[in-house]
This record gives C-alpha cells, structure tokens and sequence, in this order.
C-alpha cells in the first residue's frame, strides 16, 4: 500500500514538473480600459489562455505571441552566488512584511533579468504550489543551492524562523563573495601584467627579432651571447610555436584534470598552496574566515552540529581544511568536544581554538565564531591590499627583465659597432 501511495505521489511530482516544462512565455500588447496601449510578458500553455487572463484583467487583447528565443540560446547567463543572495534578501524581506511566499517568488521571478533564474524560480514556486516545502523545491537546483543552503532553509521551516534564517543566509552569501572577490581582484592584476607580458616577448620573438638577425647578417659581427641567447629563442619559437602552444595549454589542461579526477593530486597541491609564502597565507587565513561563519551560521539556524559539518567542509574552500572539519566531525560524533576535536586537527591557532572553548562553556558558540569569521575577514582584506602592494614593484622588476632584457640584447651589437667605428 505504502509503496503504491508512493508511487502516486511520484507520478503526480512527474506531472506537475513535466505542466511547469510546458509553460511557454507570451509577449503581449493589449488596451486597457482608457485605450491606452499597453505591452508585457505572461507564462502560460497557449496564447488563447494568456488572452483570457488579459480579458479577464479588463484589457482587450491586440497582440499574443510567443517570446522569440535569443539567437545564441535561450538559457541565459548562469546563476551567480551574487544573485543568490540578493535573492535571499529579497524573499526574506518580504515574507517578514507579510507576504506569503508564492506571491513572493512571484513578485521576485517577474523582476529577473536573467531568463535562467527567472525559470528557476518560476519552477520552484510552482513546486511549492504543488505542496512541496521551500528546501525540496530549492534542492531541485544543487548547484545553485546547495547542500548548506537547503539544510538551514530546511531548519528554518521546522523552527518557524524562515525569514531570519534567509536574511543570515544572505548575509553569509555576501561575505563569502566579498572574500573571493577580494583574492580575485588581488590576483587578476599580476596575472593580467604576465599575460601581457608573455604576448609582447612572442611579438618580439616572433616580428622584431628576425629584422634585427638581418642587419646583423649584413654586418658580419660577431654577436654577443645575449643577442646569440635572443636570436636562437626567436628561431625555436619561429619553427615550434605550435609545439610551444601545445605543451602550454596541454600542461595546463593536464594539471585541472589531475586535480579533477585524483584526489591525492588535489590535496597535494592545496598543501603546496597552503605553504607559499603570502599567498598560502591568505588561503590560510581564507579557510578559516569561511569555516567559522559558516559553522556559526548552521549552528545559530538550530542545524545539528555533526549534521552541518559536512556542509561546512566543503563551504572552507580548501581540500586540506576540509578534510580537518570531516576529522573533526567524527571525534564530536563519539562524545569528544569541539575545541580539542579542533586542537588534534594541528590546522586551527590557539585563538580560533580557545575562542571554540570560550563559546562552548558559555553557550554562545555562535558568537565566538562569528568573532573569529569578522577577525580573519579582516586579516584576509589586509593581506590582500598588502599583497597588492608587494606585487606592483615585483611586477615591474619581472616585466623589464623579460622585455627589458630582450631590447638591451638587441641593442648590444649595434652599441658594440657604434664603438669600434668611433
């Protein structure tokens, strides 16, 4: 019996997402009451359907017809954590103003502009009408709401806290994005000087070099080994650029693909990560930034401490801190507390450690780590300018070695010629 109940309900969910499949969106253009022509898109089955809700609305429909499809695809750009968490705030906004929830999705699909997450959310509100709860709809999309996010949502329907837990969740999601922001933005500057860098010694190796290997010919001379250094690069780089193209982009294809498929590889090179100078630093201080807003986040939703470090392992952003939380996890699920499940790890300082213990005796686990996430953010944001200031000079000195040093050789003959004719 239970199995047939089952199998009912599954056969219904199959039917209202396979009705939610078929929604097509309709351009409109209509007179309302005064005649005064007015436009706007509608989601239904047929254009007859969006006509009589357009009657129905007091309009007289002029014009019904289905929304063309943009000519590089109708999917529109991905659903970035961004818009996630302005879409968190808005929903909670709205249903602590007292706005239920499927007008809320509603009121929020309508003004996307992203098609993608505007059909994302056009489904789960439909799926919430269906009788499905807030979690089971938003769990539909795991890669935009995932595991963490559908847990707390979870949470905060049993504890009737829905709205809070989406505004923390919105608060959450814009701290971790302003972190990886910042270490993005740190990084893009040296790596965009590089590649302009690398392109400017091909131009030269490929375009300069051999006008210069002519007159030099012409001469007769013999060639400094800085010229000779120069002129035989630009003539393997003439020959095997193809080569060079080859093993460049295989090298890297290679290396996301080892740290894709063999998690030792991946582990080991977020060791090597961790271990940089300034850089693993950052990384360092990034893991356990997100670690503690993250745990401090579940555990004030009312999730189950063993429960959420899962979720929590994978939201540090580091294979080797993740692990650590996952170790962790098992010694608090035999009785051990946190603060020394965290002690035996080696990977958390003292500080992060006695202000676990701190909040563990005083109840108030959730605020100390909410004190340690807002000190490491911050250490995170100094270190980040520091290393943008590091970089600018060393970028400069790497910059006129490569260039610098590829002019100055081709120049050393025709100094050397200049001196012997004076």
């Amino acid at each position: 019996m239970a199995t047939a109940t089952a199998a009912k309900n599954a056969s219904k969910t199959g039917a209202s997402r396979a009705s939610v499949s078929k929604l097509v969106v309709y351009e409109w253009v209509a007179l309302d009451k005064r005649g005064k022509k007015m436009k706007g898109e509608m989601q239904s089955k047929t254009a007859t359907l969006v006509k009589a809700e357009l009657r129905r609305q007091g309009m007289n429909p002029q014009t019904v017809r289905e929304k063309p499809k943009p000519l590089f695809g109708s999917a529109g750009s991905r659903v970035k954590p961004h818009d996630v968490a302005i879409f968190s705030r808005q929903i909670a906004t709205m249903m602590a103003s007292g706005v239920p929830m499927v007008q809320a999705f509603e009121i929020i699909a309508g003004g996307q502009r992203n098609p993608r997450f505007k059909n994302m959310l056009t489904d789960v509100k439909q799926t919430i009408e269906g009788g499905s709860t807030l979690h089971e709809a938003l769990g539909k999309y795991p890669i935009q709401f995932d595991e963490l996010f559908c847990n707390l949502v979870k949470a905060g329907e049993s504890a009737g806290v829905l709205d809070t837990v989406l505004d923390t969740l919105a608060t959450y999601k814009e701290r971790m994005e302003g972190i990886k922001s910042k270490i993005k933005k740190a990084l893009f500057y040296p790596v965009m000087v590089l590649a302009v860098a690398f392109v400017v010694s091909l131009i030269i190796l490929l375009f300069v070099v051999p006008v210069f290997q002519d007159v030099f010919k012409n001469a007769g001379a013999a060639l400094p080994a800085a010229t000779q250094v120069v002129i035989n690069a630009s003539k393997f780089v003439q020959a095997y650029w193809w080569l060079l193209i080859i093993v460049i982009v295989g090298s890297v294809m290679a290396l996301v693909m080892a740290k894709k498929r063999s998690l030792k590889f991946a582990h080991l090179l977020d060791r090597i990560l961790l271990r940089l100078p300034i850089i693993g630093n950052i990384m360092r201080q990034s893991a356990l930034a997100r670690f503690a807003r993250t745990l401090g986040v579940t555990f004030r939703a009312g999730v189950p401490l063993v429960e959420a470090m899962d979720a929590v392992a994978g939201a540090t952003g580091s294979i080797v801190y993740g692990n650590a939380v996952r170790q962790m996890r098992d010694d608090v699920a035999v009785g051990h507390q946190m603060q020394l499940a965290m002690r035996q790890t080696g990977l958390f300082p003292n500080m992060v450690v006695q202000m676990t213990a701190i909040g563990e005796e005083s109840g108030a686990l959730d605020t100390m780590l909410f004190k340690v996430a807002e000190f490491y953010e911050e250490e995170v944001s100094n270190a980040v300018d520091t290393l943008s200031t590091l970089l600018e000079p060393l970028i400069m000195v790497i910059l006129g070695v490569i260039v610098g040093g590829m002019v100055i050789s081709l120049y050393l003959p025709i100094f050397k010629l200049a001196g012997t004719v004076g």
